[in-house]
């Protein structure tokens, strides 16, 4: 398998067609049909499941899939890579969690620049869980995460600035005039959390007893789309305070006060391009790297 038949097999996918897929590709239709046929037998697993010339994924084929573009991925950034002039270039992917300390990132991120100003940022968003995994898969080189961090597999930099816990809540719910929320205030109400573990662990132990009876509305991994339930007056947002503003709802912040310290986070021992390396031994100057 080559990388021209990943992309054959990523097109089709995309395309859920055959027909359009192998017109996109400028190959004839048996030809791609053939290929996707040997990406099957090779797999030993039913990547699709056909109906005439239609192409749905199997979950088989949804796996493979996102293993496919990392890979694609990976293969144009190492191109880029190896390709660079002795002018430092390239491109540093960066992993960003929704937290306060992203505008110390973007701070490093433009001392960088200025004296690199021929590498640029790819910036994911997600939550501790997608980063992490992004870091995992190679696909992110530095990622913006909560601690604690596990110190075996990462090496990483603090943030200076700390995270606070708190709920959002629509300005004409009864938490409204609140100056802030205690253990057990939640108790009755729809309350939409965080999906990562490492946040909902920290929410249950702050509220010790009342944890268990407290009704769960929803899950996000993003905040935009949980404010938009609050903004609906569905339920309060269990969230960390940013500097985002949403119309009609107030932040409360958790009372005993909940705070985290965040840190830029790489894999230990990974063998990063040169602007990725650059980028690392930057902060480790800048930051001081913690071991």
């Amino acid at each position: 398998m080559d990388l021209r038949v990943l992309n054959y097999f990523l097109m089709t996918a995309k395309e859920g067609n055959v027909t359009r897929a192998a017109a996109l590709l400028h190959v004839t239709q048996p030809t791609l049909s053939r290929q996707l046929k040997g990406v099957e037998q090779e797999m030993g697993v039913a990547l699709f499941d056909r109906s005439g010339h239609s192409f749905t994924l199997t979950p088989a084929g949804q796996l493979f899939r996102q293993r496919a573009q990392d890979m694609v991925n990976l293969m144009t950034r190492t191109q880029a890579d190896l390709q660079a002039s002795e002018v430092l270039m390239g491109t540093v992917a960066i992993g960003c969690s929704e937290l306060q300390s992203m505008a110390e990132v973007a701070d490093l991120m433009d001392t960088f620049q200025q004296c690199h100003p021929q590498v640029k940022f790819a910036l994911h968003s997600g939550n501790t869980d997608d980063i992490k995994a992004g870091i995992d898969r190679g696909v992110i080189d530095v990622g913006l995460l909560i601690e604690p961090i596990a110190m075996d597999r990462y090496d990483f930099v603090r943030m200076a600035s700390k995270e606070t816990w708190g709920i959002l809540a629509h300005e004409t719910s009864k938490f409204a005039d609140y100056e802030a929320i205690h253990p057990g205030d939640l108790v009755g109400t729809p309350v939409i959390t965080v999906l990562d573990k490492l946040g909902h662990d920290e929410l249950t132990n702050w509220s010790g007893k009342y944890a268990a009876e407290m009704g769960n509305l929803a899950q996000y991994n993003l905040l935009y789309n949980a404010a938009m339930l609050a903004q609906h007056n569905r339920g309060v947002v269990v969230c960390l305070k940013l500097n985002q503003h949403f119309d009609h709802l107030k932040f409360i912040p958790l009372v005993p006060k909940l705070e985290l310290r965040s840190a830029l986070v790489w894999r230990a021992q990974q063998v990063h391009s040169r602007a990725a390396a650059a980028f690392v031994e930057f902060l480790r100057e800048k930051k001081g790297q913690v071991k």
